[in-house]
């Protein structure tokens, strides 16, 4: 089947924006899914269902990559999915595809269960359907670092934490190639090219930004934290990302500034 139109949930937000970009680029019509239907993009609400048969109807296939308020995570991530895979059953989408995160299972926090259980609903519906797992995007990473690096006279960061941050273009890229090949299930897991920790990676950040400032590393206590710090979120084998930390901060906080 030819895929034309395809609706992005979350089109708006970090990695939504990216998939709407590249699929316009691929001659493909996107359609940004967002709760206020504001211009360019089509309504429909997770949390109420309002809207949905009518964002749904006549896609091809649905990337499902919309996030979640910290307040309604269970509400977005498994009652909206529901809500979105009858709309799409009920429509006859062909394919849906869900991005997700590597090693949730072994995180426990409620953000990441929540995600494990929208899986669940996802690998239970009728609609064909690809799961993707990726590592943490640098723009996360970046917004973790940054608040901890305005800190005076040291910077403090969790110790031990290992992260394997990808490109969230690199991601979009994936899903792109997936949505345009079919439904697959569980699909290889994606990583970025390097495995840090969160304080080498804060370290880099300094480096670049001209911060003279000490890292100061912290120890965490808790189950989540040892498991971060045991590797719960790298995979190295899933090494599918090509741009670095340093090329992320390099083009975010250089390349845009124009140089230094």
């Amino acid at each position: 089947m030819e895929i034309t139109d395809v609706l992005v949930t979350g089109g708006t937000g970090r990695l939504g924006t990216r998939v709407a970009e590249r699929l316009r680029a691929g001659g493909l019509r996107p359609r940004v899914m967002s709760r206020s239907g504001r211009p360019g993009t089509v309504k429909g609400n997770l949390l109420t269902g309002e809207g949905l048969r009518e964002a749904v109807d006549g896609t091809d296939a649905i990337i499902h990559a919309a996030q979640s308020p910290t307040r309604k995570t269970r509400k977005t991530f498994v009652r909206g999915t529901e809500r979105l895979l009858r709309a799409a059953e009920e429509a006859g989408v062909s394919h849906v595809l869900y991005p997700s995160i590597v090693g949730i299972e072994r995180i426990p926090l409620a953000y990441y269960e929540a995600k494990l259980e929208s899986e669940r609903v996802v690998e239970r519906s009728l609609v064909p359907w690809t799961i993707l797992r990726a590592t943490q995007f640098h723009d996360l990473i970046l917004g973790i670092i940054r608040p901890l690096a305005r800190f005076p006279l040291v910077a403090p960061v969790p110790k031990g934490l290992l992260l394997q941050p990808i490109d969230a273009g690199e991601v979009a890229d994936r899903l792109i190639e997936l949505t345009l090949s079919g439904p697959a299930g569980r699909v290889p897991d994606v990583g970025g090219p390097e495995v840090k920790t969160l304080a080498e990676l804060a370290g880099a950040y300094l480096q670049v930004t001209g911060t003279q400032k000490r890292i100061l590393e912290l120890p965490l206590p808790g189950k989540a934290a040892r498991a971060l710090s045991e590797g719960a979120q790298i995979d190295p084998d899933s090494a599918w990302g090509t741009v670095t930390w340093g090329e992320f901060l390099r083009r975010q906080l250089v390349d845009a500034q124009g140089g230094r």
